[in-house]
């Protein structure tokens, strides 16, 4: 389990991490969400013992991460997958790691096959592209067959099986009752994979829950409904307080509705309906109405220009 408490990180005039607590519970995988320079990482490291805090704690398993006696068997993280000598193979990198740490040899052979290395493990790391480095980066937060894992943006350079493989393996240490930790720019990822989400923006708290109770407690059902009597449904919902517009000549898009509450409507109108369906808000969505107004670094839109001036 990971206890973060009261955790802030301040670089001179900037606070990149503010009062932040939350629980990394284990059996579920828990997503890290936040936009970029959110505090997300420094977050990360401020757990492993890489930064020291401002103010606040972090413990791993009832600890702080720098007591710990052997840290590798009970804590695995991918922080920076490039940060390793890129003059060694993959196997010699994994294999310096486990030396150090009295770790068998023959468990670096099986997490080289546990992330699919295979005969690349043999090859320089400097020939690398970067989904193998992160494999290698996985490989290496494996090899002690720790209960605690941190991974920051696991996904980046991996193809679309790589992808796929990634969520089979977070889905398969929580299932074994291992506390995970994961950041994530790919939220579709995130929806198919955490089972609790932890979202913070200029390095606070924005939301602690699971997945399920975000998307069902930020509202954002929308229900489409079909009827030749548009015209008198649309009257009738705006007029029973449903935020109700049209989207075809007969359909309708009702925000923050229900099917039911819809039916009922057009019940008490009389007004036969064609097709009626809930629209469930994603992800992504969700993710937006939390954060939109922590979002430090946003492009504006291209300003149109008439062809007078352009010219």
């Amino acid at each position: 389990m990971i206890e973060v408490r009261g955790l802030t990180k301040r670089y001179g005039d900037v606070l990149a991490v503010d009062d932040l607590s939350f629980d990394v519970q284990p059996g579920k995988v828990t997503g890290f969400l936040g936009p970029n320079g959110a505090g997300k990482s420094t977050t990360m490291r401020m757990v492993l013992g890489l930064d020291r805090p401002t103010a606040g704690s972090s413990l791993v398993n009832g600890r702080p991460f720098v007591s710990l006696a052997e840290p590798l068997r009970e804590v695995g993280a991918l922080l920076e997958p490039g940060s390793v000598h890129a003059g060694r193979t993959g196997r010699a990198h994994l294999c310096v790691a486990a030396r150090t740490n009295g770790i068998p040899r023959r468990r670096v052979d099986e997490v080289i096959d546990q992330v699919g290395l295979g005969r690349a493990a043999r090859r320089r790391i400097k020939g690398y592209s970067l989904g193998m480095r992160q494999r290698l980066g996985i490989a290496a937060a494996l090899l002690a067959d720790p209960r605690v894992l941190l991974f920051d943006e696991p996904v980046n350079g991996l193809d679309l099986d790589g992808v796929r493989w990634i969520r089979g393996l977070l889905r398969r240490l929580a299932d074994e009752g291992r506390t995970v930790l994961v950041s994530s720019h790919l939220l579709s990822e995130m929806h198919q994979t955490a089972d609790r989400l932890v979202v913070i923006g200029r390095g606070r708290l924005i939301a602690d829950a699971t997945t399920a109770d975000i998307l069902r407690g930020l509202g954002g059902g929308r229900v489409r409904v079909r009827s030749a009597q548009s015209e008198e449904l649309l009257t009738g919902l705006r007029e029973r307080g449903l935020s109700a517009t049209r989207t075809d000549s007969d359909e309708l898009e009702v925000e923050d509705g229900t099917a039911s509450a819809v039916g009922e409507v057009a019940n008490a109108l009389r007004i036969p309906l064609h097709h009626v369906t809930e629209v469930a808000q994603s992800l992504e969505d969700a993710y937006l109405a939390l954060t939109g107004s922590s979002v430090q670094f946003a492009g504006s839109e291209p300003v149109a220009r008439s062809t007078e001036a352009a010219r």
